[in-house]
């Protein structure tokens, strides 16, 4: 009779040894299933809006109400702006070492608005920009673009897959975007020489960052058409892609005639005329 207790003594020692070695199991994310498939529930995210003025910095953010009826969503919003201010608020803590800058304080203003709200889509745009020294502020720009009954983000190699797409939405991009910049500069009236060169820049500018590759389209917004169904989408390209600072952020709408030959099939039927 020992000795038996002695083993079940032993086996219950070796199996608290080897839990206590065994690392936590992991956080369910939005999109995780148990092991027999079922979805987990998303932990639901609490957006609040932020206003922080310290004598280092000074941080304002705002969110759309809507946003927190999709857990899912509102944790990419909110994962967005805390990694936004933890940038601005370790710029501020290294200037206020010794030997760092001193000067008026570094901010942060950032602002997520509701662009579109279907039963099959949820469209959050956010602008803003983190001054962290210098000329201006770096522009904060992004788009979320939330598939309600799927609970995930749609990106734009989710519906556009191949690269023969990516030419075809890249030529047109350019094409949009060589125009716009012939009417600013015919518009500043430059002499023969100076305008050659700045359309030469400029342009080079445009090419580099519409290279066909899906890296340069990740920013886009759906744009809804009178049916409910998409008429095309409007890719957005940050200050210092496809131009100068002061050019600020531009866009380029490409309809759905020029994108759906090359539209995953399982998103064609958001566009109108399919």
């Amino acid at each position: 009779m020992k000795r038996v207790m002695a083993c079940i003594v032993l086996a219950v020692a070796l199996v608290a040894c080897k839990r206590e070695g065994e690392p936590a199991p992991p956080a369910a994310s939005p999109d995780a299933t148990t092991a027999s498939g079922t979805p987990v529930a998303p932990t639901a995210v609490v957006l609040n809006d932020v206003v922080e003025t310290m004598p280092d910095y000074i941080i304002g953010i705002s969110y759309p109400p809507k946003a927190a009826r999709y857990p899912g969503l509102a944790a990419e919003l909110k994962r967005y702006a805390d990694a936004a201010r933890a940038d601005l608020i370790e710029a501020a803590q290294a200037r206020s070492q010794p030997g760092g800058a001193t000067s008026a304080p570094y901010d942060l203003s950032l602002s997520f608005s509701e662009q579109l709200d279907t039963p099959g889509l949820v469209v959050i745009a956010a602008d803003g920009s983190s001054y962290t020294g210098g000329a201006h502020g770096a522009p904060l720009i992004a788009r979320f673009v939330w598939l309600p009954q799927q609970g995930r983000l749609l990106k734009a190699t989710d519906l556009v897959p191949g690269a023969q797409g990516w030419s075809a939405i890249s030529a047109y991009v350019r094409e949009q975007l060589h125009s716009a910049l012939s009417q600013r500069v015919d518009a500043d009236d430059l002499e023969p020489a100076e305008r050659a060169e700045m359309v030469k820049d400029a342009g080079r500018m445009i090419d580099d960052g519409t290279d066909p590759d899906p890296a340069n389209f990740v920013l886009f917004e759906p744009m809804a058409a009178a049916d409910g169904k998409l008429s095309g989408l409007r890719f957005v390209f940050a200050p210092y892609q496809v131009g100068p600072y002061s050019d600020g952020t531009q866009t380029v709408e490409v309809p759905a005639s020029v994108l759906l030959p090359h539209v995953a099939p399982e998103y064609r039927t958001l566009f109108a005329g399919d």
